[in-house]
């Protein structure tokens, strides 16, 4: 490799999705952390994916995908439901705000930054 060898440098927007842009990054994004918080919980319990079905009864082979980054199977709902579950306490967020690549005519004002909090029913 020569040493004048150039490199640009990029910054990423904190979603790699959006990156490359995946007409679906956001959605992809939002699954893949709620994913990780799942692995995170499993790894924190040290729980099999069989020791995970008997405790929420959600499939082993749920499990299985999620800690394999398989998530095409599944909605961001479910995997709420699927981390709800575990007995994971937490808050979830969602910020509303317009789209950076989309431009605002002054008849279209910006969307309200919005909070909304998700906590585990407890039917």
């Amino acid at each position: 490799m020569s040493e004048e060898s150039e490199f640009e440098l990029v910054r990423g927007s904190g979603n790699v999705f959006r990156d490359f842009e995946d007409p679906d990054a956001d959605l992809k994004q939002a699954k893949a952390v709620l994913a990780a918080n799942i692995i995170a919980a499993l790894d924190e319990r040290q729980l099999t994916v069989r020791e995970a079905n008997r405790l929420t009864g959600f499939a082993a082979a749920d499990f299985s995908r999620i800690r394999n980054a398989n998530l095409g199977r599944f909605t961001l709902d479910r995997l709420m439901r699927i981390f709800f579950a575990l007995g994971t306490a937490a808050t979830v967020s969602i910020q509303v705000s317009p789209h950076p690549s989309r431009k605002l005519s002054p008849a279209a004002p910006a969307a309200p930054l919005t909070r909304v909090v998700a906590r585990p029913s407890t039917v």
